[in-house]
């Protein structure tokens, strides 16, 4: 189906590096491929995402991110990209994939060596051994430090004991363990020779070819769920399973032949995070596919807005099309702005990610950084999601909340995206502890009393790494400084500024706080109260990075069409999002109440200059049309069809 010349411009640009193999999709996978129908019971779901990634796999289409020597066809930021692709399609295919290729197989190319990829890898990318990531427990989720269940070394017989010692070590929420999975790589306590060696991972099997629990090893299923479907998640208990030494993944630490403990990592919270940290391709990927999915949702409730009508003009007898009303503007083009802006920043998130793989380790502090990036992000960008895809479904009405318009069955998809791959208020956390001090790791070896008097030797708040050039950002504001007040409100470096002023300005106020919780007596009480300042540091830094990225993406452009086109849009984002926090902004004197009505003066007038390329917009957001109205649509869709 072809697009405006304007729309394929702009995708081009939102795609960037990743162009190329998104493009692919779009080219040779249908909706037969990638949408289900709204109408299948939980079983039949699990069966067609099943039978699905299976032939997405034989096709390559999920196969990035694997070694060649292994089967794999592109490196982890293809991978990524992949990820957002298909979850435009369906966001259980794209978990079921998830689990199966980036979490287990993940697990496997990430944590273990050259054996354990020549013996498993094969079969994990055909899904010929299909696999689960068996970290959360009932008892333990984010705290993965904290986890119950064992892997005991057996001298004597040269076997791992595997073991789920209490009810809550009971392994719980993990896909493809509810029916599906043949073999789990699951995180436990490792135990060698009395010694506890911390946080390590071993590959289990589960069950048998026919799907029946291997002696030891008890499975349940969560059944129906309030989204995800076609994911069978479950439970997994281990009841003194023994496995081969072999099947420890032991690219960071392990047992040798003669039954000795080694790693070349001597601390052992060092080493649990330097595991941890090979795996936040998942945490990246899970905030690019809600993006896709709220990319989707926008793409079909501007369509529906450009096309219905509703009251008329007075005296003219002509029908009013949504999208001439302002409120409905305001509902779905600061949405449309920020898309654009989280994919900017998303393609950028994917390099690095590429870079700190092709780095192997050598560079710690690029690594703890790309942590930091993609909990925020990842927080950010599923929030946004779950809030524009509400706002999409009621934009639409009551043809909205028909299933076969496909925004339900993204809103209940998309739901828990904000709490697996990391709880949210837990990751900016994260984020905000990371901005105190640099870096990530250190805060791991101190308790909460630690952590405060750490923070209390800061000055001020910290220094700004830029995710763009510094000459680019520093010419923005001078140029922004030299322009009257009339003309500052679009002046990219006085909305940089403005971003920035409240990065700064939040987490000098942590550090302050941080500073004086250090001398409480209730270390706890004190550094608890902080949390909500945490989460509004994280958030600002976020939201600056997000911004910086897109203005990257715009000085890169070589359209000049395009180029004056993404200006607006980036005005739009800045703006409505400096508006969103004008309270904040009028409570620290940022600007007075005058410039605060003009903020929302020139967000009006964004909107009404943006409406009339609303359709050329959200064909840039990249969602191939075929993929938007879902195979048994037997009402009127929100999509035209030809």
């Amino acid at each position: 189906m072809t697009i405006s010349p304007t729309g394929e411009a702009l995708r081009k640009v939102l795609d960037g590096p990743f162009h190329a193999i998104k493009q692919r999709w779009r080219e040779e996978v249908t909706a037969d491929d990638v949408v289900r129908d709204t109408a299948y019971s939980m079983e039949e779901a699990r069966d067609w995402a099943l039978d699905r990634v299976i032939k997405l796999a034989d096709r390559s289409f999920v196969t990035a991110g694997f070694p060649t020597e292994q089967g794999g066809t592109g490196n982890a930021a293809d991978s990524v990209a992949n990820f957002e692709m298909v979850a435009m399609g369906d966001l259980s295919l794209t978990i079921k994939s998830g689990v199966q290729h980036g979490l287990f197989g993940g697990a496997i190319v990430n944590l273990g060596t050259q054996h354990h990829h020549e013996t498993f890898l094969p079969d994990a990318i055909s899904v010929s051994l299909p696999g689960c990531f068996a970290m959360t427990e009932l008892g333990h989720g984010s705290d993965v430090q904290s986890l119950e269940t064992t892997i005991t070394w057996d001298h004597e017989t040269g076997e791992f004991i595997v073991d789920s010692p209490t009810p809550t070590a009971t392994k719980a929420y993990i896909g493809n363990a509810g029916r599906d999975g043949r073999m789990a790589a699951v995180f436990g306590q490792l135990y060698v020779d009395g010694e506890h060696e911390g946080v390590h991972v071993v590959l289990v099997p589960i069950r048998d070819e026919l799907g029946a629990d291997l002696p030891g090893v008890t499975t349940g299923d969560h059944g129906h769920k309030g989204g995800l479907l076609g994911v069978d998640n479950g439970t997994i208990r281990f009841d003194q399973v023994r496995v081969p030494r072999v099947m420890l993944l032991d690219r960071y630490g392990g047992v040798d032949e003669n039954g000795a403990y080694h790693s070349r990592i001597k601390s052992k919270n060092a080493r649990f995070f330097t595991m941890l940290g090979t795996l936040v391709r998942g945490r990246i990927c899970v905030g690019g596919g809600a993006s896709s999915a709220a990319r989707k949702a926008l793409t079909i409730s501007v369509d529906y807005a450009n096309r219905r009508r509703q009251f008329r003009e007075p005296g003219l007898g002509e029908e009013i099309a949504l999208l001439d009303y302002l409120t409905h503007q305001r509902r779905l083009l600061p949405n449309v702005a920020a898309a654009y802006a989280f994919g900017f920043a998303q393609n950028q998130l994917s390099l690095e990610l590429q870079k700190v793989m092709e780095a192997e380790g050598a560079d710690p502090q690029a690594a703890r950084a790309l942590e930091t990036l993609a909990a925020g992000m990842k927080a950010l960008q599923t929030r946004w999601a779950n809030d524009t895809l509400q706002e999409c479904r009621e934009a639409c009405g009551g043809a909205g909340y028909m299933s076969d318009n496909a925004i339900t069955l993204l809103r209940q998809d998309a739901d828990v995206f904000a709490t697996f791959e990391g709880d949210n208020t837990v990751l900016l956390q994260l984020v905000a502890k990371a901005l105190l001090l640099h870096y990530r790791t250190s805060w791991g070896e101190m308790d909460l009393r630690g952590t405060a008097q750490k923070t209390a030797r800061l000055i001020g708040g910290t220094v700004l790494e830029r995710t763009t050039a510094r000459s680019l950002i520093d010419r923005l504001v001078a140029s922004a400084n030299r322009k009257p007040e009339s003309q500052k409100l679009r002046a990219r470096g006085w909305q940089i500024q403005m971003f920035e002023f409240r990065e700064e300005h939040v987490l000098e106020g942590l550090a302050q706080r941080m500073r004086a919780a250090s001398k409480a007596d209730d270390a706890f009480a004190a550094v608890n109260q902080c949390q909500t300042h945490m989460l509004e540091a994280a958030k600002a830094h976020i939201e600056r990075v997000v911004l910086e990225a897109f203005v990257a993406a715009i000085e890169e452009c070589e359209d000049d069409y395009v180029k004056a086109l993404l200006v607006k849009v980036c005005d739009l984002y800045a703006l409505s999002t400096i508006e969103t926090n004008r309270a904040w902004y009028l409570e620290h004197e940022a600007f007075d109440p005058r410039r605060s009505k003009s903020i929302t003066a020139a967000v009006d007038e964004l909107c009404g200059e943006l409406r009339g390329k609303s359709k050329e917009l959200v064909e840039g957001l990249g969602v191939p049309r075929g993929w938007l109205v879902h195979p048994r649509t037997a009402i009127p869709p929100l999509i035209d069809r030809d």
